[in-house]
């Protein structure tokens, strides 16, 4: 177990997990808001997408009162992601994550906030994060409101950031720093 938040669970990715990951990423209403209704995952593209041993990703599955309902994944940002975002020059400890709840039935309930909130603390803590970035799409409204409420600042709007359902997609660049 990575960390506990009440009935959240938060747990490292195991082998096994790989089915939940196909049937999260082949499901349209999740793919609207994570990589696109037009990039379906099957298990193989899973196993190369998600069990890479050379990644320096740190994939998880989010629990909710003991059932598997969503991915996170944790990462130290690397030079060329630090550049991307105008990191370059900063020698401060930056952590990027993203998330996804697979189950729409946990879709609007608040665990999203729990989840990111929690993940944001553990960085903080454990890995020893100054601050944590993501970067949604400025059309997933519903995300942002989510990111805000767990103190995510908006920095700079990223242009055509992300191949999302053929077209080029603006996203925003958005920063929780510790106090």
């Amino acid at each position: 177990m990575l960390f506990n938040n009440g009935k959240l669970n938060v747990r490292k990715l195991e082998k096994k997990d790989n089915y939940l990951l196909a049937k999260w990423l082949s499901d349209p209403k999740v793919l609207e808001f994570y990589e696109g209704r037009d990039n379906p995952f099957d298990l193989e593209k899973v196993n190369t997408e998600f069990y890479n041993p050379n990644d320096d990703v740190n994939g998880c599955i989010i629990e909710f009162e003991g059932v598997d309902i969503g991915y996170i994944q944790y990462y130290e940002l690397d030079d060329e992601t630090r550049e991307k975002y105008g990191y370059s020059k900063n020698t401060e400890v930056i952590y990027g994550i993203d998330q996804f709840i697979g189950e729409p039935a946990y879709w609007n309930k608040g665990i999203g906030t729990i989840l990111v909130h929690s993940m944001v603390e553990y960085l903080i803590i454990e890995k020893h994060a100054d601050f944590v970035v993501m970067d949604p799409q400025v059309c997933n409204e519903r995300a942002l409101k989510c990111y805000e409420k767990c103190g995510f600042k908006k920095v700079k709007l990223l242009p055509k950031n992300e191949l999302h359902e053929g077209e080029y997609r603006d996203c925003w660049l958005i920063e929780y720093r510790r106090e």
